[in-house]
């Protein structure tokens, strides 16, 4: 009977370790960039002057709240060079998941269909990007893609172009960075997906007349659709914010979100504007997050 309580206190420590993870890396950090977000610019250090301070007590704070101004989000929303940095970002994230998926589907499926003893190394492989820093495998395809770099080289000396091909700096050089820098993020989600499917299913289909490709469409895909979901979400919305790959593999006319707030905070030292892009960009994300969850949803009902 003793041990009962005990076990009860642990199951509600377990279960409230996640809340106060959340509770102290999530929603304080995000309640501190709300509230420099509500601040207003002041030339000081830091640049902001806050609104809120807890000593001014509950009666003045309660004040300050009914005049409360959203200056700030009002200006993002409307100023067209920020309306022009989130759909451009959206637009090359959302190419660049795509571009992502069609190579690591491939990738991952066959990944599946090797011999098991082959497959723990082919992990490793994939994720054998992340112990070279970042930084220099971006460098690398700077030296990669350049006028006169690797690529052009051997493409001039196999006569497939005459002159040097100019893709650094530039938007596809950005998504070139992109796709390789997320790739591993989609490959594992899709292996985990498709290692559970049954190859007995495509056997049935095409014993019942199916072509291996509609076998695939009908049978497979389907199948991994979790995997989809997960990778496309893993890829997408840290593409979104990205700010190292557009500032070194992208030219002046690359306009990134993650460029505008980097800019915003430590060129011109406007702290309020860029807490309420970040905010904002925070709240436009969480859309694919709950159509993902809404996804997960019907199917675990199902």
């Amino acid at each position: 009977m003793s041990a009962r309580p005990l076990l009860a206190g642990l199951r509600r420590l377990v279960l409230a370790a996640p809340a106060v993870w959340l509770l102290l890396f999530f929603l304080a950090p995000l309640a501190l960039v709300l509230k420099i977000a509500l601040s207003t610019p002041a030339i000081a250090q830091p640049p902001y002057e806050p609104r809120f301070d807890i000593a001014d007590g509950l009666v003045v704070l309660w004040e300050k709240v009914q005049g409360l101004s959203f200056d700030t989000f009002a200006l993002v929303i409307s100023d067209e060079l920020y309306l022009s940095a989130y759909l451009s970002s959206l637009r090359l994230a959302a190419i660049a998941t795509l571009v992502t998926l069609c190579v690591a589907f491939p990738l991952a499926h066959a990944m599946t269909r090797a011999p098991r003893h082959w497959r723990s190394a082919l992990i490793l492989l994939a994720i054998a990007p992340f112990w070279t820093s970042f930084l220099i495998r971006i460098y690398a395809w700077i030296m990669l893609l350049k006028d006169e770099g690797l690529i052009n080289k051997v493409l001039l000396t196999l006569g497939f172009i005459s002159s040097p091909f100019h893709i650094f700096p530039s938007d596809g050089a950005v998504l070139i960075g992109i796709v390789y820098s997320y790739l591993p993020f989609m490959i594992l989600p899709l292996y985990t997906a498709l290692e559970k499917q049954d190859p007995a299913l495509i056997e049935a289909a095409g014993d019942l007349g199916a072509t291996p490709l509609s076998a695939f469409w009908c049978i497979t895909v389907p199948l991994a659709r979790p995997g989809i979901f997960a990778g496309l979400l893993l890829v997408f919305i840290p593409a979104v914010g990205e700010f190292v790959i557009p500032d070194l593999l992208g030219g002046s006319d690359t306009l990134m979100i993650g460029r505008t707030l980097w800019s915003e905070f430590f060129d011109n030292r406007d702290w309020p504007t860029a807490s309420s892009v970040a905010i904002l960009l925070l709240a436009l994300l969480i859309a694919p997050i709950m159509i993902y969850e809404r996804q997960q949803m019907k199917e675990t009902a199902q």
